[in-house]
């Protein structure tokens, strides 16, 4: 006669506390979603379940708003269950192998609108490091960079003549990124200034005020800083510069190819994600040159 589920599921439970020896919290989350499961089957006799009934619980649970990546975790959860039932228990099958939980519905990036990218960029340098910053957060938004790209840049990365940058991307992969005359003017201020406080040996582009390279924290700190005297409310880091990059340039553009290439992306999948957001200004028809790419009249 088998046993009951909330025995078998008590001495899973036990088995992974102090013979997998997982965390206390670990295994309360394992107790907590295997709860869940033997409450929605409502069965005594757990090897009597099958693909079907983990499918129907799996649609109760997703037609009550559980996100593809909670149903993900549950679903892993139940295996692990049922396979120490297989070991220790001699049951015969595993009802979860095989299946699938619904997706979420994918979360769009957050994108400053082009009027908001220009009040945030819009700001006269009075200090050294305010001449930084105007060169950092303008390249940032120009060319569609990752904070780690930003922090790895060199001077010599950056080619004047032509408007564009070298960045090195994920994987060690290197693309060519093209520079706004906005950017390429407060880079070059920025180079002016950055010969007066560089220590010996350092190469980075962008430095900290004792002259080192600039770390990752600093240049986020000092970009939700701008945002809030620029007077833009939302959470500003770069990354919504490198989202708002791909957003404005895929509407100016329509081009997802040449925008995919810019951001270093892969594969189209991880840029397809921009043409989802809901451009204020969809039926109008852009320029193909980034917004901050424009000469001045």
């Amino acid at each position: 006669m088998s046993s009951r589920p909330e025995v078998l599921a008590a001495a899973f439970i036990h088995h992974l506390t102090y013979e997998r020896r997982l965390s206390p919290l670990t295994s309360e989350n394992y107790a907590r979603d295997i709860r869940v499961l033997l409450k929605l089957l409502n069965q005594d006799d757990l090897e009597q379940v099958q693909f079907l009934n983990i499918r129907h619980v799996i649609a109760q649970l997703h037609s009550k708003g559980l996100s593809g990546r909670s149903l993900t975790r549950m679903l892993s959860a139940w295996r692990s269950f049922y396979n120490y039932l297989i070991r220790k228990h001699h049951y015969q099958q595993n009802p979860c192998n095989g299946m699938r939980v619904p997706k979420s519905p994918q979360k769009l990036p957050n994108a400053l609108s082009p009027d908001e990218a220009v009040q945030l960029l819009t700001f006269l340098p009075d200090d050294i490091l305010m001449a930084r910053d105007s060169a950092m957060f303008e390249l940032f938004y120009s060319s569609g960079l990752r904070l780690a790209e930003l922090t790895q840049l060199k001077p010599a990365d950056i080619h004047f003549a032509e408007g564009t940058v070298r960045v090195l991307g994920k994987g060690g992969k290197e693309r060519i990124v093209p520079v706004g005359v906005f950017a390429i003017q407060a880079l070059k201020v920025w180079l002016e200034q950055r010969v007066l406080i560089i220590k010996p040996g350092v190469t980075a582009l962008f430095l900290s005020q004792r002259g080192d390279a600039i770390s990752a924290r600093t240049i986020s700190y000092r970009l939700k800083n701008r945002a809030r005297q620029q007077g833009i409310h939302q959470n500003v880091h770069p990354h919504i510069l490198r989202h708002s990059f791909a957003s404005h340039l895929l509407q100016s553009s329509g081009d997802l190819r040449a925008v995919q290439e810019m951001l270093g992306h892969a594969h189209i999948t991880s840029t397809q994600i921009y043409t989802h957001l809901d451009f204020q200004h969809l039926t109008k028809i852009y320029d193909t040159t980034h917004p901050r790419a424009k000469k001045r009249d």
